[in-house]
């Protein structure tokens, strides 16, 4: 907003704080309809239902939601929903979410989603889909529990892998970096390993504190940033979605903090592209299906290097194609710019790799390359290319 509003500015802005007043606030934050189809320990499988005349076709897609995070990472608010772009679009869409963790889940690890509940929602997802093969969609943790339930279990009926913001090499976090010589020289018997175990796990208030740290200078201008936009209705209906994303953060079971915390964080064991788990040890190299990686160019969770690691270790994967998206770790996934630019590779992507694309008789006459704001070919609209295109290295820079 101007130092000198213009009338257009005064009264858009007086609208906004009117409908906050009376209504709440200005996001629709109603949530996709959808159905439970599958149920088990810390495992909720849901079918998001297609609404009017929207007939669902293809294959389907599966969000697999990370530890910690509420589900409506993939439905933030009406108009910015990964989940309402796929389904009005006729995308078969499925969720698999954790509920509450409480303390008597302290004793699960991550053996217990990368045995479990990521396979067992992907067969129930293409059973429920007629036997389809099924495009995996990960979010952050979400998205190294579906790599490595693949990597474990080859035979899952997956079409294709997606991982958004997983960081694989944690030494090249910039949050954890500096910690790691300090975490090393604890041997595992510092305050935090004591403190997990006292607790059964990360109770939801430190969940939250430790995302609103990886956004502390966005924390310290939130006041001057929400008056400089307060006739920009659409800026902050994003505000209220994130904030609400962050007020539901969910506990980690005990174990499985413990196991990323000490893997992860210490021993960065993913860097090398293997993972041991009980008395097996998981190769990122098994994965056999296509796998698209996304990195968010201000994401500071999960840095641009972090993710893009993964990239060399796939080397048993039919293809990799990296991006790099604007946006922070969130707003990649489902910011208002993520419209133009990660969605847009995603629907290319699972186009691309579905058994419909495969038949001749049904092959899809190629759309022209989607426009961004500003009337820039989108990221991602080449698909011949391995490696980000010219617009997502620019983001780098």
């Amino acid at each position: 907003m101007d130092l000198i509003p213009k009338p257009d500015q005064v009264v858009s802005a007086a609208s906004n704080v009117a409908h906050k007043m009376l209504y709440g606030g200005l996001a629709d934050l109603r949530p996709m309809p959808r159905t439970l189809i599958d149920d088990g320990t810390l495992r909720e499988v849901y079918h998001y239902r297609p609404s009017g005349t929207v007939k669902e076709t293809g294959d389907p897609v599966l969000l697999v939601t990370p530890l910690a995070a509420p589900a409506i990472c993939y439905d933030l608010r009406r108009g910015c929903s990964l989940v309402e772009h796929f389904v009005t679009g006729g995308r078969p869409t499925y969720l698999v979410e954790y509920g509450e963790v409480s303390f008597r889940d302290r004793n699960l690890g991550m053996e217990h989603w990368i045995d479990e509940v990521v396979p067992t929602a992907i067969r129930e997802v293409s059973a429920h889909a007629g036997g389809r093969p099924v495009h995996v969609i990960g979010w952050s943790l979400g998205g190294i529990f579906s790599l490595l339930a693949a990597a474990d279990q080859p035979d899952l009926p997956i079409a294709s892998l997606t991982a958004v913001g997983s960081p694989i090499d944690v030494s090249l976090v910039p949050l954890v970096a500096p910690l790691r010589p300090l975490l090393n020289w604890f041997n595992g018997k510092g305050p935090i390993t004591k403190g997990y175990q006292l607790l059964g796990g990360a109770p939801k208030p430190v969940v939250k504190w430790a995302f609103q740290l990886s956004s502390f200078q966005k924390m310290v201008t939130k006041p001057l940033a929400l008056a400089s936009h307060i006739d920009d209705t659409e800026f902050l209906a994003q505000i209220e979605a994130v904030d609400r994303f962050t007020d539901n953060m969910i506990a980690y079971p005990g174990r499985t903090f413990g196991q990323l915390y000490h893997r992860f964080a210490k021993g960065n064991q993913l860097a090398g592209g293997e993972f041991d788990l009980d008395d097996r040890t998981i190769r990122l190299a098994d994965i056999k299906v296509p796998v698209l990686v996304f990195g968010g160019s201000t994401d500071g969770i999960a840095p641009v290097p972090a993710v893009k690691a993964v990239s060399a270790l796939l080397t048993g994967s039919p293809e990799v194609r990296f991006e790099i998206v604007p946006g922070g770790h969130l707003g990649m996934l489902t910011g208002r710019a993520a419209r133009n630019t990660t969605w847009v590779v995603m629907d290319e992507w699972i186009t691309q790799w579905s058994t419909e694309a495969k038949e001749p008789a049904q092959e899809p006459a190629r759309k022209p390359a989607a426009k961004a704001a500003g009337g820039a070919t989108a990221i991602g609209t080449n698909r011949s290319r391995r490696h980000s295109s010219a617009a997502s290295r620019a983001l780098k820079k």
